[in-house]
């Protein structure tokens, strides 16, 4: 949350586990231009605005013990402001395309921050990230899309970019199932320097 107190810990509710990532958030007016891509794509289940983020890693289901101790963990990443701009396309799932997404332009200190959120889970014992980290928006989940599908859409946003933008915190947030999208909770605020 904005302007949390940050020597506090957070105060995660009684729930006995709680299904965690890290992200950047996107702010409204980029979010909006995102929207105009949500159209003519079969199976997919388009993400609410609200919902955009950058993941810079996924935690998994962990304990309120385990939640204290990755806030206090993540509390310490000191990294910078960066300028970002979303562009291009894509999707994941070779055979069976699970996600479309937008990409994010190459940017270094991306990478290093989502490097120390790596680091961060594994000295607390989680299991490591198999997967490469690939800054992107998601903006569907796919069920029964093609692959033809998949790429009609890449190419159709191929050339798409964002207007540029601050990326000034980062969050710990909490996803809630439930009848629609997934409900993201931030429940923590990391501002970058």
């Amino acid at each position: 949350m904005a302007g949390m107190d940050l020597s506090v810990p957070v105060q995660f509710s009684f729930a006995s586990m709680y299904r965690l990532f890290a992200a950047l958030p996107i702010r409204p007016d980029i979010a909006s231009e995102l929207q105009p891509l949500q159209e003519r794509v079969s199976g997919a289940s388009w993400r609410p605005a609200e919902n955009f983020h950058i993941t810079l890693r996924f935690f998994g289901h962990v304990d309120r013990h385990v939640a204290q101790e990755l806030d206090f963990e993540l509390g310490e990443i000191a990294a910078p402001q960066m300028k970002l701009r979303l562009k291009g396309a894509g999707w994941f799932g070779r055979r069976e395309p699970s996600a479309l997404w937008v990409g994010i332009d190459h940017d270094q200190d991306l990478a290093r921050l989502a490097g120390a959120c790596e680091r961060a889970a594994r000295r607390l014992g989680l299991p490591a990230e198999r997967r490469r980290f690939v800054p992107h928006v998601t903006l569907a989940y796919c069920h029964g899309t093609t692959p033809e599908d998949a790429k009609a859409f890449a190419a159709r946003h191929a050339d798409f970019e964002s207007s540029p933008f601050w990326a000034d915190r980062f969050h710990l947030y909490s996803s809630h199932f439930g009848k629609g999208p997934s409900r993201y909770v931030a429940e923590a605020d990391y501002p970058l320097a």
